[in-house]
């Protein structure tokens, strides 16, 4: 059926203005924000990009550029802080599940490393509070840019076809990593999978239960495989390279705990990512919309 207004369309200039207001708030925790809020920071500014890619043909290449840019250099900047947080919960969370395997791996220096609550020195709590001064400045500068931006409220039709545009490329990814699961494919498979993840709350109003259960089914799956890729990245950390001489047995035998978790992860994901991502399937079936 032709999409109908179900109640009130969410402004999108007005959500891409909290959504640097509310990093902006996070941003402003004394001393420093905690890796909790880092973590929201960069939630955010991914749906400030998201909402950016759906209002692109209402700008100017060089603006669309700035503006995507914009929120991208943000994350980051705060990639490594974060990345270092859920690295160390990831391998503790095998050490729990593999005490003796981890009794073995004593002499293991990047593992243990991980391992190894790092406190904070007056020098890297003075790189955070470089860092968290610089992505501020940033972000107050792209909020004073947004005031700015003529952005009239775009036509649905345009929405439903940018949507529709990173359905397609998202379903692209799907088939690529299906056929050939590697970290980097499936990692480009989540990325496209958020983006059209956040792009979708602008559509509720047309279909509130259809577009609900949707999100809800990509958010299962995009956190499933953030656990894949986090454990692909102690994976990359310990430089790790099936077969080679220098393995030890308990380096192999962790090797064969992360395979074995990542595929449990995977089970969990191909499911849900076939029934939205299928070859074959459109957009407008699965949100009960024609266009």
């Amino acid at each position: 059926m032709a999409p109908k207004n179900n109640g009130e369309a969410k402004d999108i200039k007005a959500a891409m203005a909290g959504y640097i207001a509310g990093a902006l708030k996070l941003l402003a925790m004394q001393p420093v924000p905690d890796d909790p809020s880092i973590h929201d920071v960069r939630v955010l500014m991914k749906k400030h990009r998201a909402a950016v890619r759906l209002v692109k043909p209402l700008l100017e290449e060089d603006v669309f550029r700035r503006e995507y840019l914009a929120g991208r250099e943000t994350g980051r900047l705060l990639a490594s802080w974060r990345e270092t947080a859920v690295l160390r919960r990831t391998a503790k969370s095998l050490k729990k599940d593999n005490p003796e395997l981890f009794v073995r791996l004593h002499d293991n220096e990047k593992i243990q490393s991980l391992l190894r609550k790092h406190y904070s020195t007056w020098e890297k709590a003075g790189e955070q509070a470089k860092t968290i001064k610089e992505v501020t400045e940033r972000l107050n500068k792209t909020g004073y840019r947004l005031r700015f931006l003529g952005l009239r409220a775009p036509d649905m039709q345009l929405r439903l076809s940018e949507l529709e545009g990173t359905y397609r490329l998202t379903a692209s990814t799907y088939l690529s990593c299906r056929n050939k699961p590697t970290a980097r494919n499936l990692h480009e498979f989540r990325k496209k999978s958020k983006t059209f993840l956040y792009q979708l709350v602008f559509f509720r109003h047309f279909a509130p239960q259809p577009v609900r259960q949707l999100e809800k089914r990509l958010a299962g799956m995009t956190q499933n495989l953030g656990k894949y890729n986090d454990l692909a990245q102690i994976m990359s950390l310990m430089g790790f390279h099936y077969g080679a001489a220098e393995n030890n047995d308990a380096d192999n035998e962790l090797a064969i705990v992360i395979k074995d978790r990542q595929d449990k992860y995977l089970l969990r994901v191909w499911p849900t990512a076939y029934r939205i991502f299928a070859p074959g399937k459109k957009l407008q079936d699965l949100l009960g919309i024609s266009f």
